[in-house]
């Protein structure tokens, strides 16, 4: 079992790494890392969904993000209870 600050830690350093690599000349890369970019919102949005499926409320997860129930509510709410 992976932990997941470890796991987290661990990507940070890849996306860090390859964001390096664009900025010393690797233009080609930059298409890429926003398509990670809009990837990145995809599976945000699935884990958050998720986190919903689980039981757990608005402000749980607006906690963890740092921006209002509403907001969360408002980005990712949509038709959703």
């Amino acid at each position: 079992m992976v932990e997941n600050d470890d796991y987290a830690a661990f990507v940070r350093r890849v996306i860090t790494a390859y964001g390096r690599r664009i900025a010393s000349g690797d233009i080609e890369g930059l298409t890429t890392l926003a398509e990670l970019g809009h990837q990145l919102d995809d599976v945000l949005e699935h884990a958050i969904l998720g986190l919903r499926d689980s039981g757990f409320s608005w402000n749980d997860i607006a906690t963890r993000l740092g921006i209002s129930r509403q907001a969360a509510h408002q980005h990712w709410g949509g038709d959703q209870p």
